[in-house]
């Protein structure tokens, strides 16, 4: 999920260079939303794996 960010964080930059503003707004508010998207996932995994914990060995 953080590669489609950082794909749609270029695709903002190269189209921002060119001078297309539109679409590089738009694929730079798609980046932000799925690079918060995946930040938030992240939390919750390390939050879920800290929270489970491991069982002692016998």
């Amino acid at each position: 999920m953080l590669g489609w960010a950082l794909t749609f964080l270029i695709i903002a930059l190269v189209a921002a260079v060119l001078g297309f503003g539109g679409i590089a707004g738009a694929a730079a508010g798609i980046a932000k939303i799925i690079f918060v998207v995946f930040a938030v996932l992240l939390l919750i995994s390390l939050l879920a794996n800290a929270l489970r914990g491991r069982p002692p060995r016998a």
